[in-house]
């Protein structure tokens, strides 16, 4: 199949931001108020609704025309970087970002509208999340810990603040989350030994609202977490304005291996946590994995699903975490419902009263090496899972893998402090019944881990991307391969939206965003149709 690129040039972009300067209007503003029910068509936010639940009520695409899907465009970045951000939509407009780097593009056809390219840095330039509205304004973070507002009707800079020190080791990757008038952002740097932070910046003036600390730094009086600092949250969390709660998952403890030098089940590394968002104080707290020893962020999305768990009604909250166990917590408190393994795991020694794994001490790194499953990139891990409501099934982008992890004394109590290194790993979709935790149904991915996230709509279809570089559209209920096409190995998590009667489907490989949709009706067939 011969594709046609949108290919960015900067003298193309000189034109676009002129076009912008003569007046013409190229987006309009996001209500905040309107993210609490997003319009059905768009994806105006990370997960597409404050849930979590990276689903679409979308229903033109179905499991009887999918095989039909074309390429509607593909717009290539010009960039070495891969995208792996996941793309919002906003009246008509996608905005999509890889490290230093913010497109908004038209959503109908890829053409460029501007382009914003953030200075030179040292940041570490690992990969790039995506980016929020609030109004007429674009939020993005950099590698280098910055937090930059552009407006979003010609990508100008409106302010640059800093969010954490660079040189200290911290860098930022996030996606941010608009809550009212709170901007919630997280950080990275789980290379040094910095405790985690989670902020709320004015959207209006850059000024910080409030910050969250998941640990102290190891000679803080107050410090809580016996010696461990970490756990920083570098996923969009989700967010339930019935309970005005925002829950976030927070990353792994540091010194990482060197589990010695931090007893105790190190607070709040590891963990789910729900805060206030108007004054960043912590309501509750879960660890998916205390003390951990082979960094298993529980930074996974913790999906909100409201409705009966065993016959009661209940707030709860959803997470396949990166240790290879599947939880449900009661979300108004953070208790739990359901604990059980949904991928190959022997490091815990069962769970306890609470529903967290017990740590085996058997399987703590050791001078000569221990066998854990799953290996250091875990059970699943960044991209984002799917809940389907109709069938009441959690579909997750999982792995069975193992790993060996080692120790080292020498390299004393700071950062890394060991090693490890995978020996297999096998990629699979896992479709869990969030009842029971019992998985429904498993789809082979052709290899190790997939990059791709996992997209479910009303109309019965998953989308997500295998090992070995195709994007598929699967039959929800069953795992079924009803559609694919070899465009390279997805990176990102899989959105859908609607325009002008049109529902796209976009996914991203290397430096490019692919959209997919139903061919095109001719105009007087469509309008006969609407009239019968």
């Amino acid at each position: 199949m011969k594709i046609g690129y949108h290919v960015l040039r900067p003298a193309a972009g000189l034109i676009l931001v002129m076009l912008a300067f003569q007046g013409r209007a190229l987006a309009q503003g996001l209500d905040p108020g309107t993210l609490q029910q997003p319009p059905g068509q768009s994806w105006p936010t990370y997960h597409g609704t404050y849930s979590g639940q990276h689903h679409s009520r979308l229903t033109q695409i179905t499991p009887a025309n999918v095989n039909q899907l074309t390429l509607a465009w593909a717009f290539e970045t010009g960039q070495t970087a891969q995208v792996k951000s996941t793309p919002i939509l906003v009246n008509g407009i996608l905005y999509v970002t890889t490290p230093d780097n913010v497109w908004a593009l038209d959503a109908r056809s890829a053409h460029p509208l501007w382009h914003y390219t953030y200075p030179p840095n040292q940041g570490l330039h690992i990969g790039h999340r995506g980016v929020a509205m609030y109004k007429d304004y674009v939020y993005f973070s950099t590698p280098d810990a910055h937090l930059i507002s552009l407006d979003a009707r010609n990508g100008k800079v409106r302010w640059d603040i800093v969010i954490a020190d660079v040189k200290k080791g911290y860098w930022t990757t996030v996606a941010p989350l608009v809550i009212r008038d709170h901007l919630l952002v997280g950080t990275s740097g789980d290379f040094d030994n910095l405790p985690g932070m989670l902020k709320s910046i004015d959207p209006e003036t850059g000024d910080t609202q409030w910050t969250f600390y998941s640990t102290l730094p190891r000679e803080a009086p107050e410090a809580f977490s016996g010696g461990a600092t970490g756990g920083n949250m570098w996923i969009t969390g989700t967010y339930d304005p019935q309970l005005n709660l925002f829950y976030v998952g927070t990353g792994n403890p540091t010194p990482v291996l060197a589990a010695g030098a931090r007893p105790g089940d190190n607070p709040w590394t590891c963990s789910i946590v729900a805060l206030n968002p108007d004054n960043g104080k912590l309501v509750w707290g879960f660890q998916p994995s205390p003390h951990d020893t082979h960094d298993w962020d529980a930074v996974e999305v913790p999906v909100l699903v409201d409705g009966k768990f065993k016959g009661t009604p209940r707030k709860m909250l959803l997470q396949a975490s990166r240790n290879g166990y599947f939880f449900v917590l009661d979300r108004t408190s953070g208790k739990s419902l359901l604990t059980t393994p949904f991928a190959a795991v022997n490091w815990s020694a069962g769970v306890d009263q609470g529903g967290r794994p017990i740590p085996n001490p058997a399987k703590e790194p050791a001078r000569d090496g221990r066998l854990i499953a799953p290996d250091e990139g875990g059970a699943t891990n960044y991209r984002s899972p799917s809940f389907d409501a109709q069938t009441g099934l959690f579909i997750v982008s999982a792995q069975d893998s193992y790993g060996i992890y080692f120790s080292k004394p020498e390299h004393g109590e700071y950062g890394w402090a060991g090693a490890d290194y995978g020996l297999f790993g096998k990629g699979t979709l896992r479709a869990i019944d969030y009842q029971t935790g019992k998985i429904r149904w498993t789809h082979d991915l052709g290899g190790g881990a997939s990059g791709a996230g996992v997209l479910t709509t009303d109309s019965g279809l998953t989308f997500t991307g295998d090992s070995v570089g195709s994007v598929l559209a699967l039959r929800t209920r069953d795992g079924t391969t009803l559609w694919h096409s070899r465009i390279g190995r997805v990176g990102n998590s899989p959105i859908t939206y609607e325009l002008d009667g049109r529902q796209y489907v976009l996914v991203a490989s290397g430096g490019t965003l692919y959209a997919w949709a139903l061919p095109d009706r001719p105009v007087a067939m469509e309008r006969s149709r609407r009239s019968h």
